[in-house]
């Protein structure tokens, strides 16, 4: 009896800590005037990539930051800014993190050419390597001979071993 009270107090506590971690999720609701602002919102923070957050855009992100700038975004909105306008304020404030595809300039280089550099580097190793072990190969290859010589080689090892016996 008291080992069910105990298995009941467990599943309860269990019950309540999914529920209170249910309860800081928040459902923002934003509204507009027309359905293009709110296509145009959402493309904007769709693009508008969470500075705390690891590779997740305002649209996804729970964090604090992601709620401010979302609420940015929305006032800029109001007050006429364009995209571009928008995206320009958000960069001189965060830098070019804030966006997932940065402009391709001096700063952003590395960005754009990185993996690209990379992919020809490793293709470059595997072809080395590739030719290096042909060569190497090849080496084994002479240094021991046709299959004719090894075989020969091999009888009078094994007679020499007898012959010793």
């Amino acid at each position: 009896m008291i080992e069910r009270l105990v298995k009941l107090r467990y599943l309860l506590l269990v019950c309540f800590m999914g529920l209170s971690s249910m309860s800081h999720a928040v459902i923002e609701l934003v509204e507009f005037d027309t359905e293009q602002e709110k296509a145009r919102y959402q493309v904007l923070i769709d693009e508008l990539r969470c500075p705390k957050c690891q590779n997740q855009n305002l649209a996804d992100s729970d964090a604090q930051i992601a709620v401010d700038l979302r609420n940015k975004v929305r006032e800029l909105m109001d007050q006429g800014k364009s995209d571009d306008e928008i995206k320009t304020h958000l960069v001189a404030r965060y830098g070019d993190f804030v966006l997932y595809r940065p402009e391709v300039k001096k700063e952003t280089y590395v960005l754009w050419y990185a993996p690209v550099i990379l992919l020809l580097v490793g293709f470059l190793v595997v072809i080395f390597v590739m030719v290096s072990n042909k060569k190497s190969s090849e080496k084994d290859e002479v240094s021991f001979g046709s299959e004719d010589e090894r075989q020969e080689k091999l009888r009078s090892l094994m007679k020499e071993k007898s012959e010793k016996e």
